[in-house]
């Protein structure tokens, strides 16, 4: 798996946000046993799949990473989640200072609208990875974020 020594590389708990059918985080989570993978998914029936599949050390949540605690993660994973700008503002604060975000991305990836995003949201510049964007979480969220759920689709930050 190409995301599993950027993931090792940050120490803590590792949030898979859009888990969906399970990939990556349920991979991740069975071959990082000693870590605790948090698999993140809005839609219930997703959750249910989720928690038929899910390793000893997953746990599923369902929910919207706009609604959950900010700062307590160590790396944050998301693979066809949304937009990478989109994406880095919904990962980015469930990440602590010194952990990252790990995204799946295309060749076509706008890295300066993702720099733009993870610059408001704590973060730093991004890093290109063969395919994955790395984005490190520098400071602490910001007042103000996560904005309510739906807002960073429907108005994203420039």
């Amino acid at each position: 798996m190409r995301a599993l020594e950027l993931v090792r590389a940050n120490e803590g708990a590792v949030v898979d946000v859009g888990s969906g059918g399970g990939a990556p985080g349920i991979p991740l989570a069975a071959a990082l046993p000693d870590r605790e993978v948090v698999l993140l998914e809005a839609e219930r029936r997703k959750c249910d799949f989720l928690e038929h599949w899910a390793p000893a050390n997953a746990r599923v949540v369902w929910g919207r990473a706009e609604e959950q605690p900010t700062d307590w993660a160590g790396v944050a994973t998301a693979k066809a989640l949304a937009g990478p700008p989109v994406a880095a503002e919904w990962c980015l604060p469930l990440v602590r200072p010194g952990g990252a975000v790990v995204l799946w991305v295309g060749q076509r990836v706008d890295r300066e609208a993702v720099a733009r995003v993870a610059s408001r949201v704590g973060g730093g510049r991004p890093e290109d990875r063969e395919g994955l964007l790395v984005i490190p979480k520098l400071e602490a969220t910001p007042p103000g974020f996560p904005r309510r759920a739906g807002v960073a689709r429907k108005r994203p930050l420039r």
